[in-house]
Protein backbone atom coordinates (compact mmCIF):
# COMPACT_ATOMS: atom_id res chain seq x y z
CA UNK A 1 0.00 0.00 0.00
CA UNK A 2 1.56 3.26 -1.31
CA UNK A 3 2.25 5.71 1.56
CA UNK A 4 0.20 8.61 2.12
CA UNK A 5 1.44 12.19 1.66
CA UNK A 6 2.93 13.95 4.87
CA UNK A 7 1.61 17.24 4.32
CA UNK A 8 -1.26 15.62 3.55
CA UNK A 9 -1.94 14.01 6.59
CA UNK A 10 -1.22 16.71 9.19
CA UNK A 11 -3.42 19.03 7.14
CA UNK A 12 -0.98 21.39 6.19
CA UNK A 13 0.62 23.07 2.82
CA UNK A 14 3.97 22.51 1.63
CA UNK A 15 5.10 26.09 2.38
CA UNK A 16 3.61 25.58 6.21
CA UNK A 17 5.69 27.02 9.12
CA UNK A 18 7.65 24.11 11.78
CA UNK A 19 4.64 26.26 14.14
CA UNK A 20 2.01 25.52 11.75
CA UNK A 21 3.52 21.95 11.41
CA UNK A 22 3.80 21.20 15.48
CA UNK A 23 0.69 22.97 15.84
CA UNK A 24 -1.75 20.62 13.17
CA UNK A 25 0.76 17.56 14.97
CA UNK A 26 -0.71 18.58 18.59
CA UNK A 27 -4.07 18.47 17.39
CA UNK A 28 -4.34 15.47 15.73
CA UNK A 29 -2.33 13.42 18.22
CA UNK A 30 -5.10 14.59 20.81
CA UNK A 31 -7.51 13.43 18.55
CA UNK A 32 -6.54 10.18 18.18
CA UNK A 33 -4.62 9.60 21.59
CA UNK A 34 -4.48 5.52 22.40
CA UNK A 35 -5.49 6.82 26.20
CA UNK A 36 -8.49 8.61 24.53
CA UNK A 37 -9.37 5.75 22.11
CA UNK A 38 -8.33 2.27 24.27
CA UNK A 39 -8.60 -0.50 22.14
CA UNK A 40 -9.22 1.11 18.49
CA UNK A 41 -6.69 -0.06 16.54
CA UNK A 42 -7.74 2.12 13.40
CA UNK A 43 -6.58 5.48 16.09
CA UNK A 44 -3.41 3.61 16.90
CA UNK A 45 -2.64 3.43 12.89
CA UNK A 46 -3.61 7.53 12.79
CA UNK A 47 -1.63 8.24 15.88
CA UNK A 48 1.45 6.50 14.37
CA UNK A 49 1.14 8.08 10.55
CA UNK A 50 0.44 11.63 12.26
CA UNK A 51 4.02 10.83 13.97
CA UNK A 52 5.83 9.81 11.32
CA UNK A 53 4.69 12.71 9.47
CA UNK A 54 5.62 15.07 12.42
CA UNK A 55 8.91 13.17 12.41
CA UNK A 56 9.94 14.16 8.97
CA UNK A 57 8.63 17.90 8.72
CA UNK A 58 9.77 18.56 12.09
CA UNK A 59 13.25 18.29 11.14
CA UNK A 60 15.08 20.53 8.58
CA UNK A 61 17.22 18.48 7.10
CA UNK A 62 14.58 15.25 6.38
CA UNK A 63 11.80 18.01 5.10
CA UNK A 64 14.40 19.24 2.37
CA UNK A 65 15.40 15.56 1.28
CA UNK A 66 11.59 14.84 1.57
CA UNK A 67 10.39 17.77 -0.69
CA UNK A 68 12.74 16.77 -2.97
CA UNK A 69 12.72 12.89 -3.41
CA UNK A 70 9.69 12.06 -1.76
CA UNK A 71 9.04 8.63 0.58
CA UNK A 72 12.13 7.06 -0.76
CA UNK A 73 14.71 9.92 -0.28
CA UNK A 74 13.86 8.66 3.48
CA UNK A 75 14.39 4.94 2.66
CA UNK A 76 11.01 3.97 1.29
CA UNK A 77 9.20 1.41 3.38
CA UNK A 78 12.35 -0.80 3.99
CA UNK A 79 12.77 -0.03 7.98
CA UNK A 80 14.15 3.83 7.38
CA UNK A 81 13.17 6.32 8.91
CA UNK A 82 9.79 6.95 7.95
CA UNK A 83 9.12 3.73 7.79
CA UNK A 84 6.81 2.80 10.52
CA UNK A 85 7.39 4.24 14.32
CA UNK A 86 6.37 2.18 16.97
CA UNK A 87 4.82 3.58 20.16
CA UNK A 88 8.07 3.67 22.36
CA UNK A 89 9.65 5.69 19.06
CA UNK A 90 6.96 7.98 19.45
CA UNK A 91 6.70 8.58 23.50
CA UNK A 92 10.23 8.84 23.56
CA UNK A 93 11.07 11.57 20.81
CA UNK A 94 7.59 13.34 21.22
CA UNK A 95 6.28 13.05 24.47
CA UNK A 96 6.71 16.68 25.31
CA UNK A 97 4.90 18.51 21.46
CA UNK A 98 2.08 19.50 24.94
CA UNK A 99 4.93 21.42 26.59
CA UNK A 100 6.51 20.68 30.30
CA UNK A 101 3.83 18.29 30.81
CA UNK A 102 4.26 16.12 28.22
CA UNK A 103 1.74 13.27 26.84
CA UNK A 104 0.89 12.09 30.19
CA UNK A 105 0.37 14.78 31.80
CA UNK A 106 -2.49 16.22 29.21
CA UNK A 107 -4.20 12.95 29.54
CA UNK A 108 -3.81 12.48 33.55
CA UNK A 109 -0.50 10.70 33.73
CA UNK A 110 -2.48 7.64 31.95
CA UNK A 111 1.51 6.42 30.93
CA UNK A 112 3.13 6.94 34.50
CA UNK A 113 4.52 10.20 33.84
CA UNK A 114 7.74 9.21 32.74
CA UNK A 115 9.54 9.61 29.32
CA UNK A 116 11.17 6.71 27.43
CA UNK A 117 14.90 6.78 27.11
CA UNK A 118 16.36 6.52 23.91
CA UNK A 119 19.89 5.01 22.95
CA UNK A 120 22.47 6.85 20.93
CA UNK A 121 22.69 7.33 17.31
CA UNK A 122 25.52 5.55 15.42
CA UNK A 123 26.50 6.88 12.06
CA UNK A 124 28.41 4.89 9.21
CA UNK A 125 29.59 5.70 5.92
CA UNK A 126 28.84 3.17 2.69
CA UNK A 127 30.80 3.56 -0.47
CA UNK A 128 28.48 2.89 -3.32
CA UNK A 129 29.70 2.77 -7.04
CA UNK A 130 27.67 3.79 -10.09
CA UNK A 131 25.98 0.50 -11.18
CA UNK A 132 24.80 0.02 -7.39
CA UNK A 133 23.45 3.65 -7.03
CA UNK A 134 21.50 2.94 -10.40
CA UNK A 135 19.96 -0.12 -9.93
CA UNK A 136 19.45 -0.12 -5.96
CA UNK A 137 21.78 -3.04 -3.59
CA UNK A 138 21.63 -4.95 -0.69
CA UNK A 139 24.92 -4.10 1.56
CA UNK A 140 25.79 -6.41 4.72
CA UNK A 141 28.15 -3.89 6.90
CA UNK A 142 29.70 -4.85 10.29
CA UNK A 143 28.91 -2.56 12.88
CA UNK A 144 29.75 -2.20 16.42
CA UNK A 145 27.06 -1.37 18.88
CA UNK A 146 26.75 -1.29 22.36
CA UNK A 147 23.89 -3.88 23.27
CA UNK A 148 22.09 -5.05 26.88
CA UNK A 149 24.75 -8.00 28.09
CA UNK A 150 22.65 -10.97 28.54
CA UNK A 151 21.62 -11.55 32.40
CA UNK A 152 21.22 -7.93 33.10
CA UNK A 153 18.50 -7.61 35.87
CA UNK A 154 17.19 -4.22 37.13
CA UNK A 155 15.70 -3.14 39.97
CA UNK A 156 13.41 0.15 41.21
CA UNK A 157 15.13 3.36 41.25
CA UNK A 158 15.06 4.25 45.02
CA UNK A 159 15.79 7.76 44.18
CA UNK A 160 12.45 8.97 42.00
CA UNK A 161 10.49 5.29 42.94
CA UNK A 162 10.92 4.39 39.78
CA UNK A 163 8.92 7.65 37.89
CA UNK A 164 12.28 8.85 36.32
CA UNK A 165 11.57 12.19 37.71
CA UNK A 166 12.31 14.44 40.60
CA UNK A 167 9.47 16.24 41.71
CA UNK A 168 10.17 19.68 44.12
CA UNK A 169 7.71 21.34 45.74
CA UNK A 170 8.93 25.30 45.54
CA UNK A 171 6.97 28.01 48.02
CA UNK A 172 6.23 31.30 45.82
CA UNK A 173 4.01 34.22 46.42
CA UNK A 174 1.32 32.97 44.38
CA UNK A 175 1.49 29.69 46.77
CA UNK A 176 3.05 26.15 45.94
CA UNK A 177 4.85 25.35 42.36
CA UNK A 178 5.68 21.44 41.92
CA UNK A 179 8.77 21.43 39.14
CA UNK A 180 9.76 18.41 38.06
CA UNK A 181 13.47 17.39 36.63
CA UNK A 182 14.90 13.87 34.82
CA UNK A 183 16.21 11.88 37.93
CA UNK A 184 20.08 11.74 37.99
CA UNK A 185 20.78 8.64 39.53
CA UNK A 186 18.65 6.49 36.96
CA UNK A 187 18.67 9.19 34.17
CA UNK A 188 14.86 8.75 33.83
CA UNK A 189 14.39 5.12 32.94
CA UNK A 190 13.20 5.18 36.72
CA UNK A 191 15.38 1.63 36.56
CA UNK A 192 18.83 0.93 37.70
CA UNK A 193 21.40 -2.14 37.32
CA UNK A 194 20.84 -4.76 40.20
CA UNK A 195 23.15 -7.72 38.52
CA UNK A 196 25.16 -7.87 35.26
CA UNK A 197 28.26 -9.84 34.40
CA UNK A 198 31.94 -8.65 34.59
CA UNK A 199 32.17 -7.73 30.82
CA UNK A 200 29.06 -5.32 31.00
CA UNK A 201 29.58 -1.94 32.21
CA UNK A 202 27.76 0.19 34.53
CA UNK A 203 24.82 0.26 32.39
CA UNK A 204 24.78 -3.30 31.80
CA UNK A 205 26.11 -3.13 28.47
CA UNK A 206 28.52 -4.50 26.09
CA UNK A 207 30.16 -3.73 22.71
CA UNK A 208 28.76 -5.97 20.09
CA UNK A 209 29.85 -6.69 16.39
CA UNK A 210 26.82 -7.43 14.35
CA UNK A 211 26.54 -7.81 10.34
CA UNK A 212 22.85 -5.76 9.51
CA UNK A 213 22.04 -5.62 5.87
CA UNK A 214 21.10 -2.79 4.42
CA UNK A 215 18.70 -2.16 1.32
CA UNK A 216 19.86 0.94 -0.88
CA UNK A 217 16.96 2.31 -2.83
CA UNK A 218 18.31 2.94 -6.69
CA UNK A 219 19.23 6.72 -7.50
CA UNK A 220 20.80 7.85 -3.78
CA UNK A 221 23.35 10.34 -3.94
CA UNK A 222 26.26 11.54 -2.58
CA UNK A 223 25.96 12.70 0.89
CA UNK A 224 22.50 11.86 1.22
CA UNK A 225 21.46 10.50 4.67
CA UNK A 226 19.64 6.74 5.67
CA UNK A 227 18.29 5.80 8.54
CA UNK A 228 17.81 2.76 10.24
CA UNK A 229 15.02 2.45 13.26
CA UNK A 230 16.40 0.57 16.07
CA UNK A 231 19.92 -0.24 15.11
CA UNK A 232 22.15 2.01 16.60
CA UNK A 233 22.98 1.71 20.69
CA UNK A 234 20.46 0.24 22.97
CA UNK A 235 20.10 1.79 26.64
CA UNK A 236 18.69 0.28 30.04
CA UNK A 237 15.29 0.49 30.53
CA UNK A 238 14.85 2.29 26.89
CA UNK A 239 14.41 2.06 23.13
CA UNK A 240 17.53 1.37 20.70
CA UNK A 241 18.68 4.20 18.91
CA UNK A 242 19.08 4.46 14.92
CA UNK A 243 22.09 3.80 12.38
CA UNK A 244 22.22 6.72 10.11
CA UNK A 245 24.23 5.84 6.47
CA UNK A 246 25.79 8.44 4.90
CA UNK A 247 26.06 8.02 1.15
CA UNK A 248 29.43 8.31 -0.51
CA UNK A 249 30.01 7.70 -4.26
CA UNK A 250 32.73 6.44 -5.43
CA UNK A 251 33.35 8.49 -9.22
CA UNK A 252 33.42 5.88 -11.89
CA UNK A 253 36.59 6.36 -14.62
CA UNK A 254 34.63 6.56 -17.60
CA UNK A 255 31.21 7.42 -16.88
CA UNK A 256 29.86 10.62 -15.23
CA UNK A 257 26.28 11.36 -13.41
CA UNK A 258 24.57 14.58 -14.19
CA UNK A 259 21.12 14.00 -12.52
CA UNK A 260 19.81 10.82 -13.40
CA UNK A 261 21.79 11.01 -16.79
CA UNK A 262 25.44 9.48 -17.48
CA UNK A 263 27.69 11.01 -19.32
CA UNK A 264 30.35 9.37 -21.45
CA UNK A 265 33.40 11.26 -23.61
CA UNK A 266 33.53 9.01 -26.94
CA UNK A 267 37.02 9.79 -28.72
CA UNK A 268 36.29 8.36 -32.70
CA UNK A 269 39.00 8.75 -35.43
CA UNK A 270 38.66 11.50 -38.56
CA UNK A 271 38.01 8.20 -40.50
CA UNK A 272 35.37 6.66 -38.41
CA UNK A 273 33.55 10.23 -38.14
CA UNK A 274 33.82 10.25 -42.44
CA UNK A 275 32.89 7.05 -43.46
CA UNK A 276 30.73 6.34 -40.29
CA UNK A 277 31.38 2.74 -37.92
CA UNK A 278 30.22 -0.12 -35.16
CA UNK A 279 31.47 1.61 -32.19
CA UNK A 280 31.24 -0.33 -28.85
CA UNK A 281 30.82 1.98 -26.04
CA UNK A 282 30.21 1.51 -21.87
CA UNK A 283 27.01 1.62 -20.34
CA UNK A 284 26.04 1.06 -16.46
CA UNK A 285 24.92 -2.11 -17.12
CA UNK A 286 27.80 -3.41 -19.91
CA UNK A 287 29.20 -2.21 -23.50
CA UNK A 288 27.09 -2.12 -26.09
CA UNK A 289 27.67 -1.29 -29.57
CA UNK A 290 26.47 1.94 -31.27
CA UNK A 291 25.74 2.74 -34.44
CA UNK A 292 28.03 6.30 -36.04
CA UNK A 293 26.60 7.73 -38.72
CA UNK A 294 28.69 9.03 -42.18
CA UNK A 295 29.64 12.65 -41.80
CA UNK A 296 29.64 12.48 -37.70
CA UNK A 297 30.75 16.00 -36.38
CA UNK A 298 32.64 16.56 -33.30
CA UNK A 299 30.52 18.02 -30.47
CA UNK A 300 27.50 15.37 -31.39
CA UNK A 301 25.30 13.86 -28.71
CA UNK A 302 23.89 11.01 -28.92
CA UNK A 303 21.25 9.57 -26.32
CA UNK A 304 20.70 6.07 -25.45
CA UNK A 305 16.94 6.45 -24.10
CA UNK A 306 17.12 4.54 -20.39
CA UNK A 307 20.82 4.05 -19.98
CA UNK A 308 20.73 6.20 -16.86
CA UNK A 309 20.34 6.14 -13.23
CA UNK A 310 16.53 5.40 -11.49
CA UNK A 311 14.65 8.14 -10.19
CA UNK A 312 14.59 7.65 -6.21
CA UNK A 313 11.05 8.93 -6.35
CA UNK A 314 9.52 7.32 -8.68
CA UNK A 315 10.00 4.36 -11.55
CA UNK A 316 11.26 6.23 -14.49
CA UNK A 317 15.27 6.08 -15.66
CA UNK A 318 17.80 8.43 -17.06
CA UNK A 319 19.45 8.26 -20.60
CA UNK A 320 22.86 7.62 -21.09
CA UNK A 321 24.40 10.61 -23.40
CA UNK A 322 27.18 10.02 -25.73
CA UNK A 323 29.33 13.31 -26.56
CA UNK A 324 31.40 12.66 -29.79
CA UNK A 325 35.06 14.05 -30.07
CA UNK A 326 36.32 13.64 -33.60
CA UNK A 327 40.72 13.27 -32.61
CA UNK A 328 42.87 14.79 -34.78
CA UNK A 329 46.68 12.89 -34.87
CA UNK A 330 49.32 15.03 -33.43
CA UNK A 331 51.93 13.37 -35.11
CA UNK A 332 51.82 11.81 -38.93
CA UNK A 333 54.28 9.82 -41.07
CA UNK A 334 55.85 11.80 -44.29
CA UNK A 335 53.06 9.50 -46.16
CA UNK A 336 50.20 10.01 -44.07
CA UNK A 337 51.24 14.00 -44.78
CA UNK A 338 51.30 13.83 -48.80
CA UNK A 339 48.39 11.62 -48.58
CA UNK A 340 46.10 14.18 -46.31
CA UNK A 341 47.86 17.37 -49.00
CA UNK A 342 46.56 15.54 -51.76
CA UNK A 343 42.74 16.12 -50.10
CA UNK A 344 43.41 19.49 -48.55
CA UNK A 345 41.56 21.11 -51.76
CA UNK A 346 38.92 18.65 -52.33
CA UNK A 347 35.64 20.35 -52.31
CA UNK A 348 34.79 17.63 -49.62
CA UNK A 349 36.94 18.40 -47.36
CA UNK A 350 36.43 21.93 -46.75
CA UNK A 351 34.16 23.10 -43.82
CA UNK A 352 30.48 24.25 -44.43
CA UNK A 353 28.08 23.84 -41.67
CA UNK A 354 25.58 25.54 -43.16
CA UNK A 355 22.44 26.25 -41.64
CA UNK A 356 21.07 22.60 -40.66
CA UNK A 357 24.19 22.44 -38.50
CA UNK A 358 23.47 22.99 -34.94
CA UNK A 359 25.85 25.00 -32.55
CA UNK A 360 27.09 23.59 -29.37
CA UNK A 361 24.97 25.74 -26.82
CA UNK A 362 21.64 24.56 -29.16
CA UNK A 363 22.69 21.07 -28.57
CA UNK A 364 22.92 21.56 -24.78
CA UNK A 365 19.59 23.25 -25.14
CA UNK A 366 17.70 20.69 -26.97
CA UNK A 367 18.97 17.65 -24.65
CA UNK A 368 18.99 19.49 -21.16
Amino acid sequence: MAKRDYYEILGVTKSASPEEIKKAYRKLAIQYHPDKNPDNPEAEEKFKEAAEAYEVLSNQEKRQRYDQFGHQGLGGNGGYSGGGMNMEDIFSQFGDIFGGGGFESFFGGGRGGRRTKKGTNLRVKLKLNLKEIANGVEKKIKVKRHVLAEGVTFTTCSTCHGSGQIKKVVNTMLGQMVSASTCHVCGGNGQIVDKKPAEADARGLILKEEVIAINIPAGVADGMQLSMSGKGNETAGGVPGDLLIVIEEIEDNTLHRDGNNVVYDLYVSFIDAAIGAQIEVPTIDGKVKIKLDQGTQSGKILRLKGKGIRDINGYSRGDQLIHVNVWTPKQLSKEERQLLESLRNSENFKPDPGTSEKSFFDKMKEFF
